[in-house]
Formats: C-alpha cells, structure tokens, sequence
C-alpha cells in the first residue's frame, strides 16, 4: 500500500508544475453544380441582352453628343458673323452720322436728320452690344460641351463653309436610318433581357436538382514540458510526447428542392415583366416614328435652307448694289438720309438673312448626318465618325440629286 518512487513522484506537500501548448488546423472545401436548373440559361441570356442595350445606348449617346457640338460650333459661327456685321453697321452709322453733323452745320439738312441718325445709332448699339453677350455665351456652350477650363476660350478660326446637299433622297436616308440604328436596337435588346428575366422568374417554380461534394481535414498538436518540482521528490528520466491529432472527412450527394407554393409571388413578377416587355414593343414603334419625324424635318428644312441661301445670296447683291448708289447719291446731294437709312437697314437684313441660311444648312445636314452616322459600340474603341455611302445608296437617290 506504500506508494513506490519512480518518476516524476511527488510526496505529500510536493508539488509539480508543467507548460503546455496546443496548436491545430482545420480546412475545407465545398462544391456545388446546378445539374438541372430551368432558369439558368434565360438569366445568362437576360444578361447579354442587357449588356448589348447598354453598348447601343452608349453609341446613340454618342451620336447625340457630336450634333450637340456641331450645332454650339455653327451656332458660335453664326454669332461671330453676326458681331461682324453689326459692328461693320454701326462704324458705317458713324461715318454717316459724321457726315449729316457736317451738312447740318453747313445748313443743308434739318436738325431732324441728325436726330433720326442718333436714334439709328444708338438702336444699332444696343444690337451690337446683344450680340457680343450673344457670343460670350456660345463660347461658354462650346467650352461647357468640350469639357474646357474655364481659361480656355474656343473661337472659330476658320470661316463658314457650306454643307453640300445631301446626298440621298428621303426614301434612302429612312431606310439607312433605320438599318443598324443603336437607338432601336438599345430597344430591341432591351425586349429581349425582359423576356428572358420573364422566362428565369417563371422559372422558379420549377424543381432544381443540385450535385455537391464538400471535404475537409484538422490536425492539433498537444506539447507538455518544462518540469519544476517542489516539497521533495524526484525526477525521472521519462519526458512526455508531443501528442497530435489528425482527422478528414468528405461528403457527396444531390440536392432537389421544388417551390410549391408562393402565394403567387413568382407569378406576378412574371406578368409584370411580360408587361413591360409588351411597353418595350410600343416604344420601338414610337420611337421609330420619332425617328422618322426627325429625318423628314430636317430633310425638308434641309432644302429649304439651301433654296433660302441662294435667294438670300442674290438679295444681298442686289442691296449691296443698291447702298452704294443710295450713298453715293447722298453724298451728291441727290438722295436724303431717310432713303440712305432704309437702304443700309436692308442690306444688313439681308447680310443677317443670307448668314442664317447658311447655318441652317450646315445644322439641318448635321442632324440628317446623326441619324445615320456609325458609332462604336464599345468604349474602349476609338472614335472615328465617317458616313460612308455605298453605291446602290447613292443610285436611289432622286434624280438631280449628287
């Protein structure tokens, strides 16, 4: 009944004391494949759908900012010509007011005249001085669109340069219009991801069947030493092991799951996407009309502005001649300022007139051209907006037309 010495014996009042340590490691992995799922395949489609109207949208938006350039740059044209002539008119209302102080003080006009003249001079002011704010603010446009610092002030350095007429007929430039136009195929896509959002929702009322496979293993390590003694006993030579664990597991099997019940949840998002898919019909055919609206206005304005620029370019000759008689004459003596007056007042009309067809042509051709101009469909491509015309294009074209 004695206890026996031996190794690591402590006696009554001893004691023993001892570090331990202990570490371990666990791990996993788990894997899952839908073998069967109905609404696979219209989500993937639904997704590339999606993607695709957001490529279209992207060209139209760039189709879009190139006609809102253009017309802030021929608007900026227009109104540095305008600031042109306005000036020019009011420096030729000096020189006439000049002249009539003269004769006034001569005492061959009345002191009507003068007042007239000083009338004219400060209505023509006010119109320069409209015209310059006019021109402050096209720069600003043109700067705001181009995304300049606000140090930066754009000026048109080249002149006015008319349009050609455009090349195709009506009936072709709808056709091409409506060939490839990223404004309805945004639509179109966006039908399609609709109805393939329809078909994956629908879907979930239908079983799934699910393979899964999982694994996993742990291992632990136990460490027991550093001995201290007290109150006697002794020490043998025995000293503890580490002790470690290890251990793995894995797992396989297939998983059905089948939703019986939703209280028509599922159902009505179905419907309410077969809806909006429906309203995505009615806004291509809109939105087709609206295209057409588009092409035929500026069509139609498109010759009207050229048959104006002609006429208004013969206007301009006829009241350029006509001032240099009318002032030629008053500077004879022949021919009252009142006459003087009327005559310069048309000719700057005319100016005004023959510059305003001359952009309108320009911007009509500009929107005629974003109708059909091509776009990258990608963002990282580089942008590069040429309209090029294929031969049968340009044969349908109506006659007289180049």
């Amino acid at each position: 009944g004695n206890p026996t010495a031996g190794p690591f014996y402590v006696p009554n009042g001893g004691s023993v004391a001892a570090n331990s340590g202990e570490w371990g490691l666990e791990g996993g992995l788990q894997l899952n494949y839908a073998l069967l799922n109905f609404a696979r395949t219209p989500t993937v489609r639904a997704a590339r759908a999606s993607l695709e109207q957001q490529r279209n949208t992207y060209a139209n938006q760039l189709r879009s900012l190139q006609l809102q350039v253009s017309e802030a740059y021929y608007q900026l044209q227009q109104n540095d010509q305008l600031v042109r002539v306005y000036d020019a008119n009011l420096r030729n209302d000096l020189l006439i007011l000049q002249d009539t102080l003269d004769l006034k003080q001569a005492g061959l006009v009345p002191r009507l005249n003068v007042l007239r003249r000083r009338a004219i001079l400060a209505s023509d002011e006010e119109t320069l001085i409209q015209s310059l704010a006019d021109r402050a603010v096209a720069r600003r446009q043109l700067a705001v669109l181009l995304n300049l610092p606000a140090s930066v002030i754009p000026s048109p350095s080249d002149p006015i340069v008319v349009q050609p007429r455009w090349p195709l007929d009506l009936e072709s430039s709808l056709l091409a219009a409506y060939r490839g136009n990223p404004e309805l195929e945004a639509i179109l896509a966006t039908r399609t991801a609709l109805s393939q959002q329809s078909q994956a929702t629908a879907a979930g009322l239908l079983p799934k069947l699910s393979l899964f496979a999982s694994a996993g293993g742990n291992s632990s390590q136990t460490s027991l030493g550093n001995f201290a003694l007290a109150g006697g006993g002794c020490c043998g030579s025995t000293a503890l092991p580490l002790s470690s664990t290890s251990g793995g597991d894995w797992s396989a099997g297939l998983t059905f799951t089948w939703l019986l019940f939703d209280a028509g949840n599922t159902a009505g998002q179905a419907r309410a996407l077969a809806k909006r898919e429906a309203a995505a019909a009615q806004q291509y055919a809109a939105t087709r009309n609206d295209i057409r609206l588009r092409i035929e206005q500026a069509f139609f304005n498109h010759e009207a502005s050229l048959a104006k620029l002609s006429s208004a370019r013969r206007g301009v000759a006829a009241a350029l001649e006509a001032f240099r008689d009318a002032r030629l004459r008053y500077l004879t003596g022949l021919d009252s300022e009142l006459n003087l007056s009327n005559t310069q007042e048309r000719l700057i009309n005319s100016l005004v007139q023959r510059l305003n067809a001359t952009v309108n042509v320009n911007i009509t051709y500009a929107k005629l051209l974003k109708e059909l101009l091509p776009m990258p469909r990608d963002s990282n491509a580089p942008i590069q907006p040429q309209l090029q015309l294929t031969q049968p294009q340009l044969s349908s074209s109506a006659p007289g037309q180049p």
